[in-house]
């Protein structure tokens, strides 16, 4: 398991942000009963950037707190047997590591959200960072089903790692 962080801002996180990025990895494709080691990267940038992302990625013009973007396509939720099939795009050559894919999180809604919701800003960056990865899993929330699926996803890796909302 490989994750690449790379913070583009002056703000720090009073945690070790690759121990918590490493940990959250390793709950979610041990959840998901993903078969291979893998690579995520996750870039932290401010709210100009993650609006600037989001506009050019997604066509939206305006901040947004974390975007994801899986390197898969997956017919369903946690199904990681497209990766063989699509293996020249999927794996790293050098590792061998799955390539989950690419999240950018702006540090700045991480602090102003931990605030706005009275926990923790490592409940709000894990929180994130654990939303990402679900995406990142072929999971997403456009349906209230589906909201509610990747929500309890997020608390239960939550919990495992002991990151309360109390935090």
């Amino acid at each position: 398991m490989t994750s690449y962080v790379e913070n583009e801002t002056e703000i720090t996180f009073p945690f070790a942000v690759q121990d918590i990025v490493d940990r959250i990895m390793d709950e979610v494709t041990q959840m998901e009963g993903c078969p291979y080691e893998t690579t995520v990267n996750l870039l932290i940038t401010d709210n100009a950037g993650i609006r600037e992302y989001n506009k050019n990625y997604r066509g939206l013009d305006r901040e947004t707190d974390v975007l994801s973007f899986p390197n898969l396509s997956f017919e369903r939720e946690g199904d990681f047997s497209q990766a063989e099939a699509e293996e020249a795009d999927c794996f790293d050559p050098d590792s061998g590591e799955l390539i989950l894919g690419d999240i950018i999180l702006s540090a700045e809604r991480v602090l102003a959200q931990a605030q706005e919701y009275g926990h923790s800003v490592l409940r709000e960056f894990a929180f994130l960072t654990a939303h990402s990865m679900f995406h990142l899993c072929g999971y997403d929330h456009m349906e209230e089903q589906d909201a509610a699926v990747m929500e309890q996803k997020q608390e239960e890796v939550l919990t495992r790692m002991g990151i309360t909302r109390a935090q």
